[in-house]
């Protein structure tokens, strides 16, 4: 019986994210910081990044590589992206029908109201606590009833200018209740060494085309460069040097798939001052040439 109620509510859920997806891959909606999302056909495993987000599947699966952990999340489960770590992404189209998913951005500022009104400030410390950068985590029936009302919210234009942004809060809320609540709250802790790393990386992607200074970054995390170093990489699994270059040769894949540019043209728009260097670097991460991304 309870079986059956979820494939019910998962069945409305694909109803009503099918007719707002388009195209494949991400596309925006009306409300800002919401993306839905859709794959026809299985996508092999290959480097993402994605902005810090909740990502809920409702039809078919992806599985998400960081370092030694591999995460499923699909119909049962929704992904919590804390901070924006490259990873490797492998997703599954449904027997009876496409991928099919909505993103929606954490926005840090209504997150910091919520952990404040509901007074998850004075609970107990989570600094020393080793939190993971993306997690997975069960679709129980709160948030599922919380993507249904936004997903309708979505389909009447009206309702989704008055009402959207109350949608979004009550996820975040519902999110805040939920088994992932812990890496959520430091993300606004201003004082975890989360949040600061938070901070950096808004920078560094802010200016990712400008050449690395380490000292910068520790100061927007407010930590000496040897302290950032150590929990930049326990953060992210990378170092700022090889953080910044993988964020480069990705916003390089998006901007060879979706303007046209040539590789020269793409190379000096992230950064590179040797298109040859970049040719052979987006070459060794995404094994192909980016003249053969350009061409596919």
């Amino acid at each position: 019986m309870l079986l059956t109620r979820h494939l019910d509510a998962n069945a409305t859920l694909v109803s009503l994210l099918q007719p707002l997806t388009t195209r494949d891959g991400f596309a925006p909606t009306a409300l800002p910081g919401v993306q839905v999302l859709r794959a026809s056909r299985d996508v092999a495993r290959g480097p993402q990044i994605y902005e810090p987000s909740l990502v809920i599947i409702v039809q078919g699966s992806k599985l998400a590589y960081l370092g030694p952990r591999t995460l499923e999340y699909g119909a049962g489960h929704y992904l919590i992206q804390a901070l924006p770590v490259p990873f490797e992404c492998e997703t599954f189209a449904a027997p009876e029908g496409p991928m099919l998913g909505i993103s929606i951005a954490i926005d840090r500022v209504l997150l910091g109201e919520l952990v404040l009104a509901m007074g998850l400030v004075a609970g107990r410390s989570i600094a020393a606590q080793t939190l993971e950068s993306m997690t997975s985590a069960v679709l129980d029936d709160g948030m599922r009833g919380c993507v249904e009302r936004l997903l309708r919210c979505l389909h009447d234009p009206l309702e989704c200018q008055i009402m959207g942004p109350a949608r979004l809060r009550e996820l975040l809320f519902v999110a805040l209740r939920g088994p992932q609540a812990d890496v959520l709250r430091a993300l606004v802790e201003q004082q975890g060494q989360f949040a600061r790393i938070a901070a950096s990386l808004n920078h560094l992607h802010g200016h990712f085309t400008e050449p690395l200074n380490v000292e910068t970054l520790a100061g927007c995390a407010n930590m000496s460069a040897s302290t950032f170093h150590e929990h930049f990489k326990r953060s992210t699994l990378l170092s700022p040097v090889q953080y910044l270059k993988r964020l480069r040769l990705l916003k390089a894949q998006q901007l060879l798939l979706g303007e046209g540019l040539g590789v020269a043209q793409v190379a000096h728009r992230v950064g590179y001052q040797s298109t040859s260097q970049f040719s052979r670097e987006y070459k060794r991460y995404f094994e192909r040439s980016p003249g053969d991304e350009r061409a596919a």
